[in-house]
C-alpha cells in the first residue's frame, strides 16, 4: 500500500524545512519507505475531504490503506514502530527515545511556538516587547536544561532515534532568533541532523515543492 502525506502547497515558511510535514518525510527517508505527497492549499485543508482526516484543518496527514493518522508526532512514532531505524531494539533504550519524542513536543515545542506567536502575532501590543522577553527567558531555560543532558554526545541516547528526530525538528525553530547560538553543543546536534542523508533528500523535496510554488505565482504576474 502506498503511503501519502499532505503538506502544504505553498509553505508558509518559505521553503526553510520548518513545516510539520518535514518531520514525516524526514522519518519515511530514514526508514526508506516511498511516499506520495498531496498538496493542498489555505483554503482546501478547511474543507469537508481533508477535515474528514484532519479534524482541525492542519498538515500533515497519513494515509496507507484504511489507516488514517494526522499530528506529525503519532505519524512519526508510528513510522518508527512500523520499520527497523528509528527505534532502538532494546526495550528500555525504546522506551527513553519514545519519551524523547513527547519532550520535544511537550516541553521544548511550547514556548518556542509561543516565542513566534508573540512575534508576529502579539507584535502590535503594549506589552509585546515584555512579553517576549519573558518567552525567551523560558526557552533559555529549557535549551540550558537540554544542554546540560546531552554533554559532548552526538545524539541524546546512544544512536540517532526518533528522540533526535523530533528534538532537532523543533530545536530548528529557534534557530532564526539566535537564541541556539548560545548553546553550541546544541547548534552541533542540530547540524548532525541536519547532515544526515536522509534529511537532506527530505529537505530538497520539500524546498522543490516551495521553488515550483514560488515560479508559478512569478509567472502569473
Amino acid at each position: 500500500m502506498t503511503i501519502t502525506i499532505t503538506a502544504f502547497e505553498r509553505s508558509p515558511d518559505g521553503g526553510k524545512g520548518l513545516a510539520r510535514d518535514m518531520r514525516v518525510r524526514w522519518a519515511l527517508e530514514e526508514v526508506g519507505q516511498p511516499y506520495d505527497v498531496r498538496l493542498l492549499s489555505f483554503k482546501a485543508m478547511k474543507q469537508p475531504e481533508h477535515l474528514a482526516l484532519q479534524p482541525f484543518g492542519q498538515i500533515p496527514t497519513y494515509q496507507e490503506g484504511d489507516l488514517v493518522l494526522f499530528e506529525s508526532g503519532a505519524i512519526v512514532l508510528h513510522i518508527a514502530e512500523r520499520h527497523t531505524g528509528l527505534l532502538p531494539k532494546d526495550a528500555d533504550a525504546r522506551a527513553r527515545a519514545i519519551g524523547w519524542m513527547f519532550a520535544a513536543l511537550s516541553t521544548m515545542e511550547p514556548p518556542i511556538v509561543e516565542h513566534f506567536v508573540t512575534g508576529f502575532l502579539e507584535r502590535d501590543k503594549s506589552w509585546h516587547s515584555e512579553r517576549l522577553q519573558i518567552v525567551d527567558e523560558r526557552i533559555r531555560t529549557r535549551l540550558a536544561e537540554l544542554s546540560r543532558h546531552l554533554g559532548g554526545a552526538d545524539w541524546l541516547e546512544r544512536t540517532f532515534s526518533a528522540g533526535d528526530l523530533m528534538m532537532i525538528s523543533v530545536l530548528q525553530r529557534i534557530k532564526s532568533s539566535g537564541i541556539l547560538d548560545e548553546y553550541p553543543n546544541l547548534s552541533a546536534y542540530v547540524a548532525r541532523g541536519e547532515a544526515r542523508p536522509a534529511y537532506k533528500r527530505a529537505f530538497a523535496d520539500q524546498l522543490a515543492v516551495f521553488k515550483a510554488a514560488s515560479d508559478a505565482g512569478r509567472n502569473k504576474v
